[in-house]
């Protein structure tokens, strides 16, 4: 499922992590609510569960983390059936100086890491909420296939642009909600 552009926006909640996936209309503004994912803090085992609807009653894709509470731990990805549609994993050691993640999927294996290192060594003295933060995914041979921008502001919004047809939806939006979890670390 290949979807062009669309958005994560993080809401508020109290015991849970919970993001709206929502679609980009044909102008760049906010479309439909596509799905909605929910994250539990403070689990042993990271999972989040993406659902079709907003009250959360029927689940259509997840990421679950490979180990328990390991802070280099991959996450792999799942589509309604439990069947794998990728993978992806926070670099610690490169990530000292600028958040990196490596991503595999169907026909698909790159890298992703902040664009500018300036707000990567700002972001190390803290979550500031008012920095944008960029992320460019690229293949092996340099060519893009998706980017992941938070907009500067107080709770997390991001846009995500698909460059690749080959990156599923699914996949990409995953990885955005991840590093959003991953990033607060």
């Amino acid at each position: 499922m290949y979807i062009p552009r669309f958005f994560i926006k993080q809401k508020i909640a109290l015991t849970v992590n919970r993001y709206d996936i929502i679609a980009a209309n044909p102008d760049g503004s906010m479309g439909e609510l596509i799905c909605a994912a929910e994250q539990k803090r403070f689990a042993f085992k990271e999972q989040v569960t993406f659902f079709a609807d907003p009250q959360r009653t029927r689940p259509v894709f997840s990421f679950k983390a490979r180990k328990v509470m390991d802070f280099n731990s991959g996450y792999d990805v799942f589509d309604e059936a439990g069947a794998p549609i990728g993978y992806f994993k926070k670099d610690f050691g490169a990530s000292l100086f600028r958040s990196t993640f490596h991503v595999e999927g169907p026909g698909f294996a790159g890298t992703g890491q902040e664009r500018s290192q300036l707000v990567a060594l700002l972001m190390r003295f803290g979550d500031i909420p008012f920095l944008p933060i960029h992320f460019d995914y690229n293949d092996s041979s340099g060519a893009p296939l998706f980017s992941i921008d938070r907009q500067g502001s107080v709770r997390d919004k991001y846009t995500v642009d698909v460059r690749d047809q080959r990156i599923d939806f699914r996949f990409a939006a995953a990885v955005g909600v991840g590093m959003d979890a991953l990033l607060q670390r």
